[in-house]
């Protein structure tokens, strides 16, 4: 069964490490959000990735 809030916060990260100039702020809050929002209804390996996609955003901020 695929999570798609796994893959809507995967999509989200991306999309955030590419954007650029004043739309990277709002990508990056999007992501976050999405982030906590696949977190509660994930697996643990999931969950493990979704921390990495974590550190990911907080080393463009």
């Amino acid at each position: 069964m695929v999570n798609r809030l796994f893959l809507e916060a995967r999509r989200s990260v991306d999309l955030a490490k590419n954007a650029t100039g004043s739309g990277q702020h709002t990508a990056i809050d999007r992501a976050k959000n999405a982030l906590s929002s696949a977190y509660a209804n994930s697996t643990s390996a999931e969950q493990a990735q979704l921390r990495q996609m974590q550190n990911e955003l907080d080393q463009l901020t």
